[in-house]
């Protein structure tokens, strides 16, 4: 027990050295890259590190695998330059046996960083988007919540608000729509309330409309009735799909309501459950990784060609890094189930390990 944890604490000081070295480096470089981007607001440095330090994390979580992998390569170097592993060896436990603390060490870091750092990440990505858009002076947004589907344009005039019980897979059809428009000060100007609302070029064509006068005294009184009517709009169809975002940008707490919101609205939800799923099998996918690097450098350094057999277990670790990223586009494009595209990567390279690691202990 006294050795797995001296094992477990010495895998978490190298995995927050990894990371903290990681993140200062892109941090820096993420700096740099605020203030090219926002030149024209002229934002200062101190406004620069708060947004990269909102827009570092999402970053820093998509590459937890490979900081992982990292880690375990040098914890078993490390055992090895100092023969700490010819010493457990030699005290009778086998190298499976030994696997046991850095593999549940790499399990619990995966289930903290899923119960723990992802809502995080999706609340730091949230806001700098927010941030960003306000000094790109953005004006398309889009949301789901359980009223259905709503939508902000922006205009010369001022801005729009849409609401729509549902929407086709794509968002340029919309059913049962309210066009609530506002002028450069917020004044509501109108309400449009339309059977439905697809988008053409330039403008939303309604049929079935009812428009009322806001800023008149008895706006009831000066409705009108059309069959069909337009309605400029600066959005388009890849304005609407980025409105969406990405699924990293919601919490995994909130991400089944939200999957049933997008449902309930007609659109496609397969991105979202396939990153739900993806988040589930990253405490197994971290496993994985220590048993993959651990196949390549668990051995002692005298043995020579360590160059390598590092050089084996990063290409392995990029491997199911990409294989893992490769899964994920064939289950957002529907080509394979959900379940395959999110589970087969580390179940695959668990496996892959665990035979060569038997293979060099027992074969």
């Amino acid at each position: 027990m006294t050795l797995s944890f001296y094992i477990a604490r010495r895998f978490l000081g190298l995995f927050a050295q990894v990371f903290g070295a990681f993140a200062g480096v892109m941090l820096t470089i993420d700096i740099i890259d605020q203030l090219r981007r926002f030149s024209d607001p002229g934002i200062s440095v101190r406004d620069a590190a708060i947004l990269s330090a909102m827009n570092v994390p999402s970053s820093l979580y998509r590459i937890l695998p490979l900081i992982l992998v990292l880690s375990a390569i040098g914890l078993f170097i490390g055992l090895a330059r100092s023969s700490e592993l010819v010493v457990v060896r030699a005290a009778g436990r086998s190298g499976l046996r030994f696997l046991v603390a850095p593999v549940m060490t790499a399990f619990g870091i995966g289930m903290f960083a899923v119960a723990v750092m992802n809502p995080m990440v999706a609340a730091t990505s949230r806001e700098y988007d927010t941030r960003a858009q306000g000094l790109a002076r953005g004006g398309s947004v889009l949301s789901i919540s359980e009223d259905g589907l709503w939508l902000r344009q922006g205009g010369a005039t001022g801005q729009t608000v849409i609401q729509a019980a549902r929407a086709n897979l794509d968002g340029t059809e919309l059913y049962d729509a309210t066009f609530l428009t506002f002028d450069a000060k917020g004044t509501p100007l109108g309400r449009i309330e339309a059977q439905t609302a697809r988008l053409g070029g330039g403008s939303w064509t309604l049929t079935g409309v009812k428009l009322w006068p806001l800023n008149a005294l008895n706006p009831e009184q000066g409705a009108t009735v059309l069959d069909t009517a337009e309605v400029s709009t600066d959005l388009t169809p890849d304005k609407i799909r980025d409105g969406f975002g990405t699924p990293s940008a919601i919490g995994i707490w909130d991400l089944p309501s939200y999957i049933a919101g997008l449902e309930r609205a007609g659109f496609s939800a397969v991105s979202y459950r396939v990153w739900f799923q993806m988040e589930l099998a990253l405490p197994l996918l971290f496993a994985s990784m220590v048993l993959v690097a651990a196949g390549f450098t668990m051995r002692h350094s005298r043995l020579g060609k360590t160059g390598t057999w590092v050089m084996l277990a990063l290409m392995g670790g990029f491997l199911i890094f990409f294989l893992r990223n490769f899964g994920q586009v064939l289950g957002d494009n529907g080509q394979i189930p959900v379940i395959l595209a999110a589970w087969t990567p580390p179940i695959a390279a668990g496996l892959f390990a665990l035979g060569l690691l038997l293979h060099l202990e027992d074969g």
